[in-house]
């Protein structure tokens, strides 16, 4: 098949749905054979894999609030796959946790949750993931951040903590990887038209949020996906380090 990936393989994590699903959907229409993760919704996981264009994808399920399924979970994708070209981490939670509403030991239980989940399981991913791919010879590794990480979340600053901190990562595998010819980035979406912001977007605080973009709208996930594609094929190799703004002008850092 031809394409920007043709031949490469590729891991999306959280690609059941929103944002890992259009990454997922778009690298197969590219020509890549993908794995697409899950942790609790295989059906949803099965219909995306059964919707891609070419053969041979995968589905796997682990559970990345349990951050040492990460080597488990790069082993069954290359195993799958046959080698492991490029992973995105793209799975991710948000909880709210206010800091005056909640008592110390909510607020630690949901810091402890978020960080496993959008910090602790993608460093993980990363290092099994080097591992493989230096072994090959390269790869690319995309990590899926947040404007958040840099505007803050005040309602929710586990989310940004972990977004910084995922930014922050990228920056230092993408030095210390290079000689290994593995190069490493990651991208910063604002809002994106998805499930888990729908309910928000159609509520009285839906206009004000598009708002916040001169283009008055959120990003789509196929947007999304073009840039993941984008970092994933060859002529990227020299933004390594990157990362990349995906958000409208809703949010603009020097």
């Amino acid at each position: 098949m031809s394409g920007a990936l043709a031949g490469k393989t590729c891991l999306v994590t959280g690609a059941s749905r929103g944002i890992g699903a259009a990454i997922a959907v778009m690298m197969a229409a590219q020509g890549a054979r993908v794995a697409v993760h899950y942790c609790s919704n295989k059906a949803a996981a099965v219909t995306v894999k059964e919707g891609l264009v070419g053969d041979g994808h995968t589905v796997i399920g682990a559970d990345l609030s349990d951050p040492s399924c990460g080597e488990a979970l790069i082993g069954r994708a290359a195993g799958d796959l046959g080698r492991l070209d490029v992973l995105v981490n793209n799975a991710g939670i948000y909880l709210p946790h206010p800091a005056l509403e909640l008592d110390s030991e909510e607020w630690l239980s949901r810091w402890n949750k978020i960080l496993s989940v959008n910090l602790v399981a993608p460093a993980a991913l990363c290092q099994a993931a080097a591992k493989v791919m230096a072994e090959q010879g390269g790869g690319r590794i995309i990590n899926v951040g947040s404007r958040g990480a840099f505007r803050g979340e005040p309602d929710g600053p586990a989310y940004g903590a972990s977004k910084a901190g995922l930014h922050s990562m990228s920056q230092s595998l993408a030095v210390a990887l290079a000689k290994e010819n593995i190069q490493v980035f990651a991208i910063a979406p604002g809002f994106v038209e998805t499930d888990m912001a729908k309910s928000l977007l159609e509520s009285a605080a839906g206009e004000a949020i598009k708002a916040q973009s001169p283009m008055n709208r959120v990003a789509r996930p196929e947007e999304v996906a073009e840039v993941v594609c984008f970092l994933a094929a060859t002529e990227a190799e020299f933004m390594t380090g990157g990362i990349i703004d995906v958000n409208g002008a809703s949010y603009l850092r020097s």
